[in-house]
């Protein structure tokens, strides 16, 4: 098969500002600092002063990054938030340009990087169709061929001429992923995105993808952190690290070290995870989840939980003065990455105590553990959902180890729940 795809010793640098995030102060903080500032403008011709500290910081989002891809692959590219996964599929899709390297591409491309990329959000859905269409280098005629395919696929025909500013965000994740699909671009490029939309909608895309490669000879690259999909589509994997390629390979074996890496480093016979010694992606690179402790139906700290009795999940932050309306959330999810379930504060009451630090703790009590017996991946995260804004996000960052006691398995000998979750409740006959 020929290369479509060649990435060479491909590289990205950032300049990271180090400055105070006025807008999370008061107003008299905000005048008490100007007035400093100027002072220091003023007396700084009769005063000895050291060398300044720097403000501004060199990241590497990307970093000698090379790998080829052939036609008809499926590739999936893996890593951890800020491993620069989005950054190389900006490149590939030429939004943005590398820093050094290159990169070079036979065919079209149609990327999927985020919800209304591509859109413009005054035109109806019919508009946006020609549009893209356009982009892509499609003529009217070309289009029209496939106008019918796309809206049945996005089930949106009641909708194909409303303003796109008013749909949903899944109403428009749909649209824009029949569009790419559609479209016959040579190559798809499709991230994490196809997370905003229903399970249902979500496996549609998958088959669709699978029909775009297999059968009609195109190339695939896929984002995305649900390993179970990736193994499914894929047929090689990439997976970087801190920028970098860490691994390419057939998918099975690349997911398969991914995972096992994960699993290698969330363990604490404790059940407290310290998440301090990372990079924070979202907010200013400082990580403002400091740890996360997990405690059994004793209040002991555990690592170690019984299914059906009581668990209580503590996050602790380090300091969020100035931060407001904050929304927490634990995801739950298998070693192998596939989401269980959620816990988010805006079903439950929170309380949030100052530690010593500074810095505060929030618990999130389990009346009775849900899963079933065997290892479970959580995601801690705070965010701002009025305005959509992530503050930090470490992904499958610690685990619990679910197990049974004796009771349980007496009672269920005979049997054993499969599955994640098991659902408890009262039968009649």
């Amino acid at each position: 098969m020929s290369t479509v795809i060649t990435v060479e010793n491909l590289g990205k640098r950032y300049t990271l500002h180090h400055q105070q995030r006025e807008q999370y102060t008061a107003l008299r903080d905000v005048i008490t600092n100007g007035v400093r500032n100027f002072s220091k403008k003023i007396f700084s011709s009769f005063t000895t002063h050291s060398s300044p500290v720097p403000t501004d910081e060199e990241f590497w989002a990307l970093k000698e990054v090379s790998f080829e891809v052939n036609q008809g692959d499926r590739i999936g590219i893996i890593g951890r938030n800020g491993a620069g996964k989005s950054t190389l599929l900006k490149i590939l899709s030429r939004i943005t340009e590398p820093t050094t390297g290159q990169v070079k591409i036979k065919g079209r491309v149609a990327s999927l990087l985020e919800v209304g990329t591509g859109f413009h959000p005054e035109l109806t859905g019919r508009e946006n169709i020609f549009l893209n269409g356009a982009i892509l280098g499609m003529g009217r005629s070309e289009i029209k061929k496939k106008f019918d395919e796309i809206v049945d696929f996005a089930e949106i025909e009641k909708f194909l001429d409303t303003p796109v500013k008013r749909y949903s965000s899944g109403m428009y994740v749909r649209l824009a992923f029949a569009v790419a699909a559609h479209l016959e671009p040579e190559i798809l490029i499709v991230d994490e995105v196809l997370a905003v939309g229903d399970a249902q909608f979500q496996k549609k895309c998958l088959g669709k993808m699978e029909d775009v490669s297999a059968k009609e000879g195109r190339t695939v690259l896929f984002v995305s952190h649900n390993i179970s999909a990736v193994n499914s589509l894929c047929n090689h994997a990439v997976l970087l690290k801190k920028g970098s390629v860490d691994l390419c390979g057939s998918a099975n074996m690349v997911t398969n070290s991914y995972v096992s890496e994960i699993n290698s480093e969330c363990s604490d016979e404790n059940g407290r995870f310290d998440l301090n010694n990372r990079i924070n992606t979202y907010h200013g690179g400082v990580p403002l989840i400091a740890s996360v402790t997990v405690f059994d139906h004793n209040d002991r700290p555990s690592a170690m939980i019984v299914m059906g009795k009581p668990a209580k999940i503590q996050i602790e932050l380090n300091h969020i003065g100035g931060l407001e309306n904050l929304d927490f959330g634990i995801g739950f999810y298998t070693p192998e990455g596939f989401r269980i379930t959620s816990a988010v504060t805006w079903s439950n009451s929170i309380e949030i105590h100052p530690h010593a630090k500074g810095g505060s703790t929030v618990s999130f009590q389990l009346d009775a553990v849900p899963f079933t017996a065997g290892k479970v991946m959580m995601s801690p995260s705070v965010a701002n959902s009025k305005l959509g804004i992530v503050y930090d996000h470490p992904e499958m960052s610690c685990s619990l180890m679910v197990v049974e006691d004796d009771v349980l398995v007496v009672k269920r000998r005979i049997t054993r729940p499969f599955g994640a979750i098991f659902v408890d409740g009262n039968w009649q006959l």
